[in-house]
């Protein structure tokens, strides 16, 4: 079976690989999830990010926007020191802080994923890349996505973070074409 590289011999990173990545997703809850590790994730590997990912549910109560929206300093002070997750204060607040925003804008388009979709034009961009050194850290609705969300007060959401983003939630699939996972995405 032939599958992307970058998912090496690591059963978790293959798992992922396999089941998620880049599979359309239409969940805010889950596309909450995925905003706030892509953003952990900066200056990081996605192995070591996922690694934690059950840490990560467990600390910020199963990725609940509206909750975590409502977390003040003790909250901060318990998650930077549980060595579960990354802790980075300035990751850890924007996780909030973004929490407060995604709030803010399903209230304006009645879901994220409403807001969130927009940028691929409502559907999977598919790439057919046939190396790993072919796909961009960027593209247009990428820069797109990270000017607006900064325009509306997120952090940790640069052009790269949601490229990142928009393969790992399907809005672009950049499984290699001799990938099984390409035509089925």
């Amino acid at each position: 079976m032939i599958r992307c590289d970058w998912a090496g011999d690591d059963p978790l990173m293959i798992s992922y690989h396999d089941e998620e990545w880049g599979v359309p997703l239409h969940d805010d809850r889950k596309l909450f999830e995925f905003l706030v590790l892509e953003g952990a994730q900066a200056g990081l590997s996605w192995r070591t990010v996922l690694r934690k990912r059950e840490n990560y549910r467990r600390a910020f109560h199963g990725f609940d926007p509206e909750r975590v929206a409502r977390y003040g300093r003790s909250e901060v002070t318990r998650l930077l020191s549980d060595p579960g997750i990354i802790r980075n204060r300035a990751k850890v607040e924007s996780a909030i802080s973004n929490a407060r925003h995604f709030l803010d804008v399903q209230a304006e388009f009645g879901s994220f994923d409403a807001y969130l979709w927009r940028f691929p034009g409502g559907k999977t961009i598919v790439n057919r890349f046939r190396t790993l050194s072919e796909l961009p850290s960027t593209s247009p609705e990428s820069v797109a996505m990270s000017r607006d969300l900064v325009k509306r007060g997120f952090r940790f959401v640069g052009p790269t973070i949601c490229y990142a983003f928009m393969q790992a939630v399907g809005m672009v699939n950049d499984h290699l074409v001799d990938c099984f996972r390409h035509a089925v995405v």
